[in-house]
């Protein structure tokens, strides 16, 4: 059985076959996913905008029971006494990932004791595929030290493999708040000029902006909560400043707390900085477009250039084979 599986994946026929196929049911699912997408952003609207109901009534119970109430989910069940049983918490804890699974979007302690479980499991899984793979499905005759380093290497990348998951999603979350955020210091300009506390401010923004950014709307919408529930309104802009780590929302977070303490007003603030974000998100494309030349030269090379050279020389050599 296990020669019949090397030979099959040094057969260049199969394997072409099945790239083909992987490929093709990929595209599929790229094309049918869209069409069977529900209504996530009402309900991930709704779940956000109940948080000022759970801030408010878990004060209520810590102050009537004396004690400290969780409002956020608890992990699965294997997962968390996996966590404790090997106290993973202690060995593999990192503040640093903290702030990064609440910048990404994970909040509360069970995607922190998730985190922990796949950040001990995925080496091992690594290390046994790798195991696998160089002693028994391959048996590749290099030395063992060789062997040792390849097996050492796929278990430090199952290491780092959710760091960087949670790299690349806050780097698609924040993507996605850098392209909303001039518009909506926009409409957030409007509303502080028509008169609006920041609060109904906030709130009326993070309903206008959610069809755009959904990472946005939750912000704003959990900055609004904070706002309402809060005893010093700077921490709340602080943890919004904290949750995307944005210079541009840092920056206007700056401007609100400079404006809560000496009372300066805000919308001739809020107008430049939704001008300079707004320059900040044309310079980026900008610059994307200018790399791209360089980027596209290999491309060219590889792919391009070869059949171009076979559609213009192709006919002058059947000719020539031709006439011989």
């Amino acid at each position: 059985m296990i020669d019949i599986l090397i030979a099959k994946l040094h057969d260049v026929r199969f394997m072409t076959m099945m790239l083909a196929a992987i490929a093709v049911a990929a595209t599929a699912y790229s094309l049918l996913t869209p069409l069977f997408a529900g209504d996530g952003l009402a309900k991930r609207m709704k779940a956000v905008a109940s948080e000022r109901e759970r801030l408010r009534q878990r004060e209520r119970e810590r102050m009537a029971k004396g004690e400290r109430v969780s409002l956020r989910q608890t992990p699965k069940q294997l997962v968390s006494k996996v966590v404790t049983d090997f106290n993973l918490g202690k060995w593999l804890a990192q503040e640093a990932a903290l702030d990064k699974l609440v910048m990404a979007g994970y909040r509360g302690q069970a995607p922190y004791i998730t985190f922990l479980f796949f950040r001990a499991v995925t080496p091992i899984v690594f290390l046994v595929f790798a195991i696998l793979y160089v002693f028994v499905i391959s048996r590749m005759e290099q030395s063992m030290p060789i062997k040792i380093g390849m097996c050492l290497g796929a278990a430090y990348l199952g290491l780092q493999a959710p760091m960087i998951f949670l790299k690349n999603a806050i780097s698609k979350r924040q993507l996605s708040i850098r392209r909303a955020f001039p518009d909506a210091l926009d409409l957030l300009l409007i509303c502080i000029e028509s008169g609006m506390s920041i609060e109904v401010a906030f709130r009326r923004v993070s309903i206008e902006i959610g069809s755009q950014s959904v990472a946005l709307a939750e912000e704003f919408t959990l900055t609004t909560a904070e706002l309402s529930y809060l005893q010093d309104r700077k921490v709340a802009y602080e943890n919004l400043a904290k949750r995307t780590g944005l210079e541009g929302v840092k920056s206007v977070c700056l401007a609100l707390m400079q404006s809560e303490r000496y009372g300066t007003p805000l919308g001739q603030s809020l107008r430049v900085m939704a001008q300079e974000n707004r320059d900040m998100r044309m310079n980026e494309a900008e610059k994307k477009a200018a790399a791209l030349p360089p980027k596209l030269t290999v491309p060219m090379i590889l792919f391009f250039l070869p059949v171009l050279f076979v559609v213009i020389l192709g006919p002058t050599g059947i000719k020539v084979a031709a006439m011989q």
